[in-house]
């Protein structure tokens, strides 16, 4: 079986590497064939939303997937029709991970509990949204954020026009700033057979809107029941295929849900090592049609995301037991270009790893587990 990926970024090269031993193959589309996963699989170059390269994707493929969201549905569906190419995750779940304001309304609908928000499309509907709501309040682009781009706190009534200035140019989303506490976030995976496994809580880090680090399991019970019934919803309002994210606040000991992604996600890469079979290996068994694997933790990992620049490779893999990910990118300030994982028999010896590891790599980050 040939899976027809969107995107040939690090996820779609671990995907493909998690899928070639399950004897799958894999060919992706992206705008160029420089990518980390064109090291592995071919890649039909050009614009996602080129017609004739979808439809040869689609015909070269059993099944499609994608490795980000800001994928065209329109011409993924057009490219698709005439062939017996499935899609998985289902589109209708990627059309709301795409549009904020239909994600937080699916929220609310599924009864999870979520920010409150209201769609903002002019001047004087931010005003009323910021009276309503109160400050203070993020302001959103709907669509194409990520790693927290495209968006603007207010914090004063005088904060209006400079973030209108700075963001009114497309449809919005006023929302409500949570002082939240922590974060975490909850994986998941549903077969095309309907079968459901869920990893453990994962506790995230944040620098300047980038994931830095995550620890897992992050051992709190209560939150990871109300975590996993979220997810289970949302698995099954969409009669979903693959793996789904979904990261959430924790404001006074209860989850308030922030954002979903339907991919694997980057708060899930410890589960290379870290479990009994990775997200990448099961989104690939879901859109296959294969039996899901266990999604059990094999010890307690932290994952620390490499960004900007690579780290001096012969000492970060003198540290006993790290594994190194390099996704073979260009540096860039702010670009992820890599991970590594430890996997430690306690969540004492785990933590201990990850204050040794970021105080050699990041010095300036303020957080140490």
């Amino acid at each position: 079986m040939t899976i027809g990926v969107v995107g040939a970024g690090q996820l779609g090269a671990m995907l493909a590497l998690a899928g070639y031993p399950l004897g799958l193959d894999f060919v992706f589309l992206d705008r160029s064939a420089q990518t980390p996963a064109g090291r592995f699989a071919p890649v039909l170059t050009g614009d996602f939303a080129d017609q004739s390269l979808l439809r040869r994707l689609a015909e070269r493929s059993e099944v499609i997937s994608f490795d980000w969201e800001n994928i065209s549905l329109e011409a993924l569906r057009a490219a698709t029709r005439a062939t017996r190419t499935r899609i998985a995750p289902p589109l209708k779940a990627l059309a709301a991970a795409q549009d904020r304001l239909t994600e937080k309304r699916t929220f609310e609908r599924l009864a999870i509990a979520t920010t409150r928000f209201a769609p903002v499309d002019s001047r004087s509907m931010l005003e009323r949204a910021v009276e309503r709501i109160g400050l203070p309040g993020v302001l959103k682009t709907r669509r194409l954020g990520y790693d927290g781009k495209g968006q603007y706190v207010l914090r004063r009534p005088e904060d209006c026009e400079r973030a209108w200035q700075q963001l009114g140019s497309v449809p919005l989303l006023y929302e409500q700033f949570v002082p939240f506490d922590y974060e975490v976030s909850i994986i998941g995976v549903r077969s095309r057979r309907g079968e459901i496994a869920v990893y453990p809580l994962n506790r995230n880090y944040h620098a300047d809107g980038i994931l830095r680090l995550t620890l897992a399991p992050w051992h709190a019970p209560r939150l990871l029941r109300a975590a996993a019934a979220s997810l289970k919803r949302v698995l099954e309002a969409f009669h979903y295929v693959g793996v789904l994210a979904i990261e959430f606040f924790v404001h006074q000991g209860r989850l308030v849900a922030n954002e979903m992604a339907p991919r694997v996600h980057n708060s899930g890469h410890w589960t290379i090592e870290g479990a009994v079979t990775s997200q990448f290996e099961n989104h690939v068994r879901a859109v296959a049609g294969l039996p899901l694997g266990a999604a059990d933790a094999r010890g307690h990992a932290c994952m620390i995301n490499l960004i900007g620049q690579m780290p001096e490779r012969q000492a970060l893999l003198a540290e006993p037991g790290l594994h190194l990910h390099d996704y073979g990118k260009e540096p860039r300030h702010g670009r992820k270009l890599g991970h590594c994982t430890v996997v430690e028999s306690s969540a004492g010896r785990r933590n201990a790893r990850a204050r040794k590891i970021l105080t050699r790599l990041y010095p300036q980050l303020p957080f140490k587990p």
